[in-house]
């Protein structure tokens, strides 16, 4: 019996399935192709769909201060490229690629290789009217810094895959790159740090110093309104010029800060009951501690009140008080001020201090350290530790987060001690070194410093200076605390050559204040501000 034809259904069922296993063959095959012969070359990297890695950050009303913009990537097939010396050209002129390197990518046996990545709106509008085949826009994102040079520094920059690299995008990426990421509020007053930034810019022309800065604090809350470090970076642009660098001084520098640490030495002083502000201290033309003279930076009388001391800035007086504590006294007292160990912030960059080992602590430290030579602080720390002195003697640490509450700690000093203090840092700007500093009707109080710079054989240089101001207002009821550095500042014929702080920082600090004090609603005592006007 001979066997049946198939049947016209069977036949289609045999013709479909050898479809089918061809098919899967010419696909096994490009697989194979692709994974094997051709695979993606390493820089490619596919992004995620959205393209858009991180939540905003604003000022604390809200301004912005960094977005992601859609800035998609550029991918191109090579199968598709009939002229890949032409692509190469057009490509490299539209996106600014480098021509060289774009044409031997084209020529290699990758089937995709990746142009460019986070192109500009003015790139992209250049690619697209190319209408050249095999053009692929991959979505990717890039940040974006609407101020430009003036929050550099502060608030840091990313990488090209949208992860924080520095500043307050690196101290703050978990937050900002999250599941759940919703745009972060810092403290920061855009204000207060337009204005800080053109003042301290406008001093480190004026006095042609190698690096500037300065900060604005609230000393109830920590929280830091504005940061400036000079010389800065375009964090849009991320192409140095010049002296351009990313290096935040007032929290990656250490610094013997001079004068302005006699802040800490009084109030130990005061706190420990061993001076009385208007008791006589001998001064003369030096003062020797062993084998060591210590002179003044400037012609002071055979004796001062303890309170000008600390108003004419006299090292010699200071040493004299600091020693009737001692070192164990003076070690305990600025570490329980927070001076001999980093400062923690939202900010990722910080120093160690520099100080002497206890061992090492001795008679001629003491007295060195009491006028702020021998230590060494970021003013970031200093800030905060002077702070703490003013704001009735509570701790108060630095923060770049918007905290409106009241953020005081523990008592470090007496309220009393703090009180007296306020006083003596009035006293300084309307009767000693700090005179520039002065604003009619804010009741500015603060200190001079003056330090010198240490030279490469480890000795002071007399001629370069490191100089700074911190300056609190209203002193009375103290709400913000503006400190300002210059580092190497060079004398002017308006100063008749001098560079010391009261002719250098004193001014910057008060043109600061004077120009904040109002946007910050600080109200004016008319009665100081008729009597300085008069």
């Amino acid at each position: 019996m001979s066997p049946q034809p198939p049947s016209l259904f069977q036949r289609r069922i045999l013709v479909g399935a050898v479809m089918c296993v061809g098919a899967f063959a010419l696909v096994a095959v490009r697989l194979i192709d692709v994974t094997v012969f051709s695979p993606e070359p390493p820089h490619v990297v596919r992004p995620a769909p959205s393209g858009i890695v991180r939540a905003d950050i604003l000022d604390r009303n809200g301004e912005l201060i960094a977005r992601d913009l859609r800035a998609d990537d550029l991918y191109v097939w090579l199968k598709d490229i009939p002229n890949k010396a032409r692509a190469a050209r057009q490509l490299a002129i539209a996106t600014g690629t480098d021509e060289r390197r774009l044409a031997q990518m084209l020529a290699g046996k990758h089937s995709t290789i990746l142009v460019a990545r986070q192109l500009t709106p003015t790139e992209h509008a250049k690619v697209e009217a190319l209408h050249m085949p095999g053009i692929e826009f991959g979505p990717n994102s890039k940040r974006y810094y609407p101020d430009g040079r003036m929050t550099a520094q502060v608030v840091g920059v990313t990488d090209s895959d949208g992860k924080g690299v520095s500043g307050l995008e690196l101290g703050l990426d978990s937050k900002l790159r999250g599941p759940d990421r919703q745009a972060v509020t810092t403290s920061l007053d855009m204000r207060v740090q337009f204005i800080l930034e053109h003042e301290t810019q406008a001093s480190l022309d004026e006095f042609r110093a190698r690096a500037a800065g300065g900060l604005v604090m609230d000393v109830r809350t920590g929280e830091i309104l504005g940061l400036v470090s000079l010389p800065d970076f375009d964090p849009n642009a991320r192409d140095f010029t010049g002296g351009d660098t990313t290096r935040n001084i007032m929290a990656q520098d250490v610094y013997e800060l001079g004068s302005v640490f006699k802040i800490f030495s009084f109030s130990m002083a005061l706190e420990n009951h061993t001076v009385r502000l208007d008791e006589p201290i001998a001064i003369g033309n030096g003062y020797k501690i062993g084998r060591f003279t210590i002179h003044e930076a400037e012609h002071m009388p055979a004796f001062l009140a303890a309170r000008d001391v600390l108003a004419e800035s006299s090292n010699i007086g200071t040493a004299q008080i600091v020693l009737r504590s001692g070192p164990d006294h003076q070690r305990a007292f600025l570490t329980k001020m927070g001076l001999l160990r980093p400062v923690r912030s939202e900010l990722p960059e910080t120093a160690r201090p520099l100080y002497p080992s206890a061992e090492h602590w001795g008679i001629i430290e003491t007295a060195t350290i009491g006028f702020g030579h021998g230590i060494s602080v970021t003013p970031l720390a200093f800030a905060a530790a002077a702070a703490s002195v003013v704001n009735g003697g509570r701790r108060v640490m630095p923060t770049f987060l918007k905290h409106p509450d009241d953020a005081r700690g523990e008592q470090v000093i007496s309220p009393e001690t703090s009180a007296t203090m306020r006083g003596l840092l009035r006293y300084v700007v309307t009767n000693g070194t700090g005179k520039k500093a002065d604003v009619p009707g804010y009741d500015v109080g603060g200190k001079t410093g003056s330090a010198e710079v240490v030279g490469p054989n480890g000795r002071y240089v007399s001629h370069k200076l490191v100089t700074s101001f911190c300056g609190v207002f209203p002193i009375e009821n103290p709400r913000y605390l503006v400190f300002v550095v210059l580092d190497e500042p060079h004398g002017t014929k308006a100063t008749a050559g001098f560079a010391l702080a009261g002719y250098t920082a004193a001014p910057l600090a008060g043109h600061v204040i004077s120009r904040i004090a109002p946007l910050l609603g600080v109200p004016i005592n008319p009665i100081t501000a008729a009597k300085e006007n008069s």
